[in-house]
């Protein structure tokens, strides 16, 4: 069966390819995203407040901590 230029690799493949001295540019396109360093903070929240989350978090089948990020970053739309 030959090979198609959709075959999906992993990155170890590509990166022995690359050894190898074989054309992996196909793999690459130029569009990125920046990713931008992550900063921890703490926040106080009532057992209310958590039972709530852990329920939204359960309901959607995410975590706590994505539940928290939509939910700031919809607040911070309005």
């Amino acid at each position: 069966m030959p090979k198609t230029s959709k075959e999906m690799k992993t990155a170890d493949q590509i990166a022995e390819m690359a050894t190898r001295g074989e054309d992996v540019s196909r793999f690459f396109t130029d569009r990125f995203t920046v990713v931008r360093p992550i900063r921890r903070v703490n926040v106080d929240l009532t057992d209310g407040m958590l039972r709530e989350l852990d329920a939204r978090a359960a309901l959607l089948n995410i975590s706590r901590q994505a539940v928290i990020k939509t939910l700031l970053v919809e607040g911070l739309k309005r």
